[in-house]
């Protein structure tokens, strides 16, 4: 999938959520594919005919990671001077959220038996993630004199997840899933607790890609 075609998809899974979380009806088909209903995603579309059955190998394309668009200039109109969220900031947490998305998400499809492939092939299932729409609701920016950041939850993040066959690049299945990050009761939130938050997050969200995997191998082939 070319890197255009990428920010196109990714583009599209913000707007299908909108801001607040949900607030877009989703569309019956996107691309090709046919909305399904999911326990564990919220929007789950899959090509109809689909056989996931002779997959056993998982080639993991980069992370894509990404704040929401006016986050960054949103939280930083009532930050202090010295509290504001730099783009310097910005960027590397997209870095290390870049990292820490592909080892969670290798991980889990390791654990799960996938061997992970480096190359296309005819028993590879080519696999996209992308965490957008991020926002941190209380940034820990450890400043001299700081006050206490507080808030009912760390932040929002939407996953996006994309699966196709790697021979023939045809579009088998995608899903998107925004979520309220964190515990949701009032707390002091720090560097250290934000980013156990997402963490944890995005472990739950590969857990999920690996058990929806075995789900559709079952149901294979697809008949929404």
């Amino acid at each position: 999938m070319a890197s255009k075609q990428i920010l196109h998809a990714l583009l599209a899974a913000a707007l299908l959520v909108g801001t607040p979380l949900h607030a877009a009806k989703p569309p019956a088909s996107w691309d090709g594919l046919v909305q399904v209903k999911s326990k564990r995603l919220e929007f789950v579309y899959l090509q109809p005919g689909a056989d996931f059955r002779g997959y056993t190998k998982v080639l993991l394309d980069p992370a894509e990671v990404a704040f929401h668009k006016d986050w960054q200039r949103d939280y930083n109109r009532t930050a202090t001077l010295s509290g504001r969220v730099s783009n310097a900031d910005v960027q590397e947490a997209i870095r290390l959220g870049v990292e820490g998305a592909r080892d969670i998400f290798t991980n889990s499809w390791a654990k799960a038996g996938y061997s992970l492939a480096d190359a296309p092939g005819p028993d590879v299932v080519r696999v996209k993630i992308g965490i957008v729409n991020i926002r941190v609701n209380a940034p820990d920016r450890q400043t001299p004199g700081r006050s206490y950041s507080f808030s009912d939850e760390a932040g929002q993040a939407t996953l996006f997840i994309e699966a196709r066959d790697s021979m023939t690049g045809s579009l088998l299945g995608r899903a998107v899933d925004p979520k309220a990050v964190g515990d949701p009761s009032m707390t002091w939130r720090t560097g250290a607790s934000n980013r156990a938050d997402f963490r944890n997050q995005v472990q739950d969200w590969a857990d999920a890609s690996v058990r929806g995997m075995a789900e559709l191998k079952s149901l294979s082939p697809i008949n929404p």
